[in-house]
């Protein structure tokens, strides 16, 4: 071949590969990362965020693990099965109790005006008629836990002596919401929708948590080893998080199926029941968790103090 030919042969192939469609770069896979989940309310933006596929789109492959209950989520957190969870600062207290295994990165849910989180309720032929009325009576609570910490705290606001304050444990919500309906206790907190249903069949409202909101919240939570080697992913977690915010807020109808279903709400409330409002990024403070740890210490649930550095982290807000 000729050097002409061989330039106007070079020249060419450049000119193909040129004008060659350029190869589609391949993506890595989705990075897989664990949440526990309870059947509340708390949880319906992480089904939202992966129904609208803001997981995948921040690189990220969720899978949401179903707990029935918090112990059972507890265990799943305890023995690595989930990354990150939704819990409470009590149960977050608890689990550090011997050294930082968790730490809160979000407020995920906290009372705010016609909107409490926690109720304490008295059935209707009750001749209970105020918080001052439970002095020496029995509640049926879940003992050594958020719902005990937070009757503790209102009624004691409602002027209450600790030892007035008498409780009964009744650690699964579907009895305590029974015994209410059956007038089989004094008085019973509840969570909702549970405390919705109560309303609904009449139970006398005693307090409830937006009349003393700094007790009442709960947070989201992941592994201090996950937040040491992948808080980018974290971060990712939230920003699909938030958006699923955002659009609650924006079209709540457009997602009432999803509250409906992944939210438990009882038949009976289906017609009726909304979203909450979700509080806008946040850790607790100082005070509020300082508070739980004294709560935990005058029970001796623990033995010495957890520090609010060690077990909350505001840099993901």
């Amino acid at each position: 071949m000729s050097a002409r030919k061989l330039i106007i042969y070079t020249f060419a192939i450049a000119l193909l590969a040129a004008c060659a469609t350029p190869a589609t770069p391949t993506l890595p896979p989705p990075v897989l990362m664990r949440i526990g989940v309870l059947p509340i309310t708390d949880v319906v933006p992480f089904y939202i965020a992966e129904q609208q596929g803001y997981f995948l789109k921040q690189g990220l492959n969720i899978e949401l693990v179903p707990a029935s209950s918090a112990a059972e989520r507890d265990q799943m957190m305890l023995t690595e099965q989930i990354d990150g969870q939704v819990s409470d600062l009590v149960a977050t207290v608890l689990f550090n109790a011997k050294s930082p295994k968790l730490k809160v990165v979000r407020i995920a849910m906290s009372p705010a005006p016609k909107s409490p989180n926690f109720w304490i309720v008295t059935p209707k032929e009750s001749a209970i008629k105020s918080a001052q009325d439970l002095k020496g009576k029995e509640i049926a609570i879940s003992q050594n836990s958020v719902i005990e910490y937070i009757t503790q705290r209102m009624l004691e606001r409602e002027g209450l002596a600790p030892a007035d304050i008498k409780t009964t444990s009744v650690p699964a919500i579907p009895t305590r919401l029974q015994l209410v309906q059956q007038n089989q206790v004094a008085a019973a907190t509840l969570p909702d929708p549970f405390a919705s249903l109560a309303i609904l069949g009449g139970a006398r409202v005693l307090v409830d948590d937006t009349k003393y909101p700094e007790y009442s919240m709960s947070v989201i939570t992941f592994r201090t080893d996950i937040l040491a080697k992948r808080a980018g992913d974290v971060k990712k977690f939230l920003a699909a998080y938030d958006q699923a915010i955002s659009d609650i807020r924006s079209k709540p109808d457009q997602f009432r199926n999803v509250l409906i279903e992944k939210g438990r709400v009882p038949e009976q409330l289906k017609d009726k029941y909304q979203f909450p409002p979700f509080p806008n990024p946040s850790v607790p403070t100082q005070a509020q968790w300082d508070d739980v740890v004294k709560w935990a210490l005058d029970r001796k649930l623990i033995t010495a103090p957890v520090t609010y550095e060690s077990a909350v982290d505001a840099n993901f807000k």
